[in-house]
């Protein structure tokens, strides 16, 4: 089926859910008005729906290829991305200095949810492009930002982040790549990094690696780490292309999904590179960069979630199966309560997590306009967007195919792909348990401040709404869990942790529904307020037991011993 960019939808959420005002409010952002963003949604939804959606099945069916040292992407995706880059789609968000568009990062994200929906596999090619830009904007030197970003911005240029090694995945502080001071201010960078998404392609003019490297005699662990820009071609004074950098594909990653994406092993022998901040604190900058990306893994998992969505409502408005068992049916499956049932919590399901991404979005613009309250609640938001985004999207894309029923176990749908390509958005810029283990762990170190400022903020509005007594209630279940969080040492705060941060999800999901429900917008009021009450009724009592879990600690964990689980 034909992919349909929801822009409607992302304008509703802006104006009546996550209160954009505020952003546009602020100085950075006053004119990123309602109208200029209509038009530039419109425009890249029609880009989404023309362009990049007929391109979803071709990377599939014709995975990127590694021939001759040379990465061949899938049919298409050069004409896909020149079409993206045109229209300023791959940096939405870039500073105006350099030639990006300067529009808030909620506007980017709403960008990056429709052009994730139509093909996913090439929209991770700019994601990873739009944080390298915003790691070079906070850390690196003028003559970096002056030769780099104008190219980055502009599309002509590519970037990766090169972080995983073969023997350190999430412990980056075990990595062994090796930089040595070359005596004129550049590094030789040595070493092999493996899981680089677009690492190499064939349709632009250089790729720009952003790389985690060890000075001599740098402290162990995390701060003995440095960050440094190492180019594919390097550079002429001009910004042209110049001689072939030190660095090579050794192969392409076989994956379940994501064909069109090229993964790449990269090795590096002596690479000329450049430091990117101070020594031994790359960590910092790089950070910058993967909550960037934390943010934009979140919208893959709303964007399969719609995708997911769309086809099957689609395909239960057609399929004719069974005798209605109510009065007036359609005659399809469309009839049946349990497909009413998995259509209603793929709706709802997909709203909460959209509204989770945006209100993360608003909170990181008002943050970077000096709003210390909401840095905190972005802080707190991010790893709950992140692990509720992927997860919601991997169960979407799940439900999507038993509505086909045998017919989405078959290739030739396309539904299938959906489950293959969101599987790793739960694994990667942080698993989703690590994320929880952020949540309970770094982001409880303030004693929970910041979480209960989030929690009294839900209460207090639940509790103003008619339908809103249920949500009040939970967000008090919420405080208690974290309360019991707070007085537990970390690893059995670990124990509960994924549970808690779904709980927690539950809680937010809910209160997004309220505000929809109540907005106002006479048009959509029926449908907003029936999925609200959905969600409160059948998906929010789920957070009852999630919280029983959480407080469940870690001691039965290890109940059974190594020998035993291996029996």
């Amino acid at each position: 089926m034909p992919y349909r960019a929801p822009v409607a939808e992302f304008e509703f959420l802006l104006s009546h859910v996550v209160g954009y005002d505020r952003v546009t409010a602020t100085e950075a952002h006053a004119e990123a008005t309602p109208d200029m963003v209509h038009a530039l949604l419109t425009e890249a939804g029609r880009i989404c729906e023309e362009v990049l959606a007929p391109l979803n099945r071709a990377g599939d069916m014709t995975p990127a290829r590694l021939e001759n040292g040379v990465v061949r992407t899938s049919p298409g995706y050069a004409d896909g991305y020149r079409a993206m880059a045109e229209a300023g789609m791959t940096a939405v968000s870039a500073d105006p200095e350099y030639g990006g568009l300067g529009l808030p990062q909620t506007v980017t994200t709403c960008v990056n949810d429709m052009a994730g929906a139509a093909c996913l596999a090439l929209q991770m090619n700019p994601l990873m492009t739009q944080g390298q830009i915003e790691a070079l904007e906070n850390h690196a030197t003028d003559g970096i930002k002056a030769l780099y970003l104008p190219k980055l911005i502009s599309g002509e240029w590519c970037g990766t982040m090169n972080l995983t090694e073969p023997q350190a995945g999430s412990d980056v502080g075990a990595l062994s790549t090796k930089a040595e001071p070359a005596g004129d201010g550049t590094y030789r960078i040595t070493g092999q990094k493996i899981y680089i998404s677009w690492g190499d392609n064939d349709f632009t003019g250089n790729v720009v690696h952003l790389v985690l490297a060890r000075l001599p005699d740098a402290p162990k662990g995390t701060k003995g780490i440095s960050l440094f820009l190492v180019p594919k071609l390097i550079p002429e004074a001009d910004g042209t292309p110049g001689v072939a950098n030190s660095l090579k594909v050794v192969s392409l990653e076989h994956k379940l999904g994501l064909h069109g994406s090229p993964t790449c092993v990269m090795q590096y022998d002596g690479a000329t590179g450049w430091l990117i901040g101070e020594e031994n604190r790359g960590m910092a900058a790089m950070f910058t960069m993967m909550n960037n990306a934390r943010l934009g893994v979140a919208v893959h998992g709303v964007s399969i979630a719609d995708a997911a969505t769309q086809a099957a409502v689609a395909y239960a408005t057609d399929r004719t199966q069974g005798k209605p068992l109510v009065e007036g049916g359609t005659g399809t499956i469309l009839d049946h309560a349990d497909v009413r049932r998995m259509l209603m919590e793929m709706k709802a399901e997909t709203f909460a997590a959209r509204a989770m991404a945006l209100d993360l979005a608003v909170s990181i613009d008002l943050g970077h306009a000096g709003d210390a309250a909401q840095a905190a609640r972005a802080a707190v938001l991010t790893p709950i967007a992140k692990a509720y985004g992927t997860e919601t999207g991997i169960k979407l894309a799940n439900i999507g195919i038993q509505v086909h029923g045998g017919m989405g176990f078959i290739e030739e749908t396309g539904v299938a792909q959906y489950l293959r390509d969101v599987r790793v958005s739960a694994i990667y810029e942080g698993t989703n348990g690590i994320q929880a283990m952020d949540l309970v762990g770094r982001k409880m170190m303030d004693g929970g401040a910041a979480i209960h400022a989030l929690i009294d903020a839900v209460e207090a509005e639940a509790e103003a709404h008619e339908m809103g007594a249920p949500v009040a209630a939970m967000a008090g279940a919420l405080r208690a869990a974290t309360e019991d969080m707070l007085g537990r040492d970390l690893n059995d705060r670990f124990g509960g942790a994924v549970p808690y941060l779904m709980g927690f999800a539950r809680v937010m999901g809910a209160l997004y529904h309220l505000r929809a429900a109540t907005a106002g917008d006479t048009a959509g009021d029926r449908m907003r307020t029936a999925l609200a009450r959905f969600y409160i009724a059948r998906l929010l009592p789920e957070a009852h037991g999630l919280f029983a879990q959480a407080r469940a600690g870690a001691a039965d964990l290890y109940d059974l011993s190594a020998d035993e689980l291996a029996a």
